[in-house]
């Protein structure tokens, strides 16, 4: 099923990145289903601390010791089995011990207090739903009627697919927690705690004709945020949950900025940075109107950016300048974007 079959008017979230990058390769990639590279060496090794770290937090263990001996006997097995090629022994053991370092620091940053908050919504909820990896939501989003003149939409609603690695409690709240392998696709979201100002400009400036802004990884961001948020929503009020309100994490697992090695005694010391996108999604004059964690800009911009999706035709002219500039050169889809190679040649005279 492609993510443009009416019948079922589904997309997913990184289908929607994908897009903001580029709308004809959203085509390539997820409506014909182009392959692109999939030799990606540090998304493997996030895949491997994340299934390391969900087997923890599954065992019911809630102590750092007790975690710890759980998710270094995953990560072992697990290790045995990858067959990423190094240039040699040194290198592969250096690799490991930079994962085992990501560990013990996301114990030592959130991971007891994550395994308490599973814990503590264990009571009202299985296990099992709260546990991934790559633990499914989603979000149905109302389409836009057409305006005067265009072709009404392909479907009413679509709905967009998310994940998260696990879910816990917070007090009041249930959290969404997704390990991806650095924070550098948030930019300026990174380091902003509020919607109003630069956020909701850099948001609404992404989309202005008028302007030459281009920041589609953070625009996505909050997107994704948005779908995850709503997800969770969903979750809760099907795990009879309560009206505790939604939140959603990212922790970094393949940032190497805060990794310290010390060659001469073979340690390896990292740190992870934890960043909470809700508050910087949430509109509070919305959050006021609905008390729920939403943002009318951004959702409603969704739903126009899904719309087109959902009824196509996938044409990057209107924002060719600024895809070209950014997108193409480590695009793996320009040897059959006609685009693109009408740019390439293309005749004087």
């Amino acid at each position: 099923m492609t993510d443009t079959d009416s019948s079922a008017a589904s997309l997913s979230v990184d289908g929607l990145r994908t897009a903001l990058h580029c709308p004809r390769r959203h085509e390539f990639a997820h409506v014909h289903g182009l392959e692109g590279s999939d030799d990606d060496a540090v998304d493997d090794r996030v895949a491997l601390l994340r299934t390391a770290i969900c087997d923890a937090l599954r065992s019911g263990e809630t102590d750092r010791a007790g975690l710890e001996t759980v998710a270094r006997d995953r990560l072992s097995a697990l290790w045995t089995d990858h067959d990423e090629p190094f240039h040699s022994v040194a290198q592969r053991r250096h690799e490991r011990r930079v994962l085992e370092a990501t560990l013990s620091a996301y114990l030592e940053r959130v991971g007891v207090d994550h395994a308490a908050g599973l814990e503590a919504l264990d009571a009202d909820a299985a296990r099992g739903e709260l546990i991934g990896p790559e633990l499914p939501l989603s979000s149905t989003v109302a389409l836009p009627d057409a305006a005067g003149g265009s072709d009404p939409p392909a479907a009413d609603a679509v709905t967009i697919d998310a994940t998260v690695d696990y879910v816990y409690g917070d007090g009041s709240s249930i959290v969404g927690v997704r390990f991806v392998p650095t924070l550098a696709p948030l930019g300026r979201l990174r380091y902003r705690s509020d919607w109003e100002g630069d956020v909701a400009d850099l948001f609404t400036d992404h989309f202005d004709d008028e302007r030459d802004a281009f920041d589609p990884d953070p625009v996505g961001s909050l997107f994704e945020t948005a779908v995850v948020i709503d997800g969770l929503r969903t979750l809760r009020d099907r795990l009879e949950l309560g009206d505790r309100t939604c939140r959603y994490v990212q922790i970094p697992l393949a940032d190497r900025s805060g990794t310290a090695v010390n060659w001469v005694r073979d340690t390896v010391e990292t740190s992870l940075e934890v960043v909470d996108l809700t508050d910087v999604y949430v509109d509070h004059h919305t959050y006021g109107m609905t008390h729920d964690h939403r943002n009318e800009t951004v959702d409603s911009r969704l739903a126009t950016v899904a719309s087109s999706l959902i009824s196509g035709p996938f044409d990057p002219s209107d924002r060719w300048d600024q895809i070209e500039e950014h997108a193409c050169p480590d695009c793996e889809y320009t040897v059959c974007c006609q685009e693109y190679i009408g740019q390439e040649v293309r005749f004087d005279g």
